[in-house]
């Protein structure tokens, strides 16, 4: 029990590094000649990280029997959130300066900010059904079948990402194979449980 958490701690302070360099960066003018989009766009980088290396939990699992990792896959989850929480808030916040009016006419003009909110509202779920007490509460079937919207929200934030770039879409492209190949996974695991459960049928 100590070693989880202690590689609980070590997870949730690696994982705060980034904002930190973010929030120390922003303190002393280093974040170039337009700060606010070199936020967004390393806070959207980092929720992507985190949502792909939470999907990345099962297959680790499954093909290497590292079971252990479903101890920390809550944890990366929630970083996705919360990372996701700050590039939305920084959009709000900073970037439309709390015009909310602006912000309609803004989603209406660029739909790749509708992709990415819808991506963050899918998350919300998430994050609220993450907890012991409601995976009880729902029931394990139900409670698996909402967090595939993880694939939907990750698909919404690569397509927001390719988006926004236009040209240069060589980290979303990264971005988008490493999702398909977790897609390719996901039905490759479907398809293998699907024969299992008719054989022994």
């Amino acid at each position: 029990m100590s070693d989880v958490r202690f590689y609980k701690t070590l997870l949730w302070l690696n994982s705060l590094v980034p904002v930190t360099i973010l929030g120390w960066d922003a303190w002393n003018h280093r974040l170039g000649a337009n700060p606010i989009e070199y936020f967004l766009r390393a806070t959207g980088i980092m929720t992507l990280v985190f949502i792909l290396a939470t999907m990345l939990i099962t297959p680790l699992r499954k093909w290497f029997g590292w079971n252990q990792l479903i101890k920390y896959r809550r944890t990366v989850g929630l970083f996705a959130f919360f990372y996701g929480l700050i590039h939305f808030t920084t959009y709000i916040a900073f970037d439309r300066s709390l015009d909310l009016a602006g912000t309609v006419d803004d989603v209406i003009q660029r739909p790749f900010i509708a992709l990415g909110m819808a991506a963050l509202l899918m998350m919300v779920p998430l994050a609220v059904t993450s907890t012991n007490a409601m995976i009880k509460r729902m029931g394990g079937k139900r409670w698996q079948m909402l967090h595939r919207l993880i694939y939907l929200s990750a698909a919404a934030g690569v397509v927001h990402f390719w988006m926004i770039v236009k040209s240069d879409v060589f980290y979303p492209a990264i971005f988008a194979a490493v999702l398909l190949v977790m897609l390719g996974v996901r039905a490759y695991f479907a398809l293998q449980g699907r024969k299992t459960a008719s054989a022994k049928a």
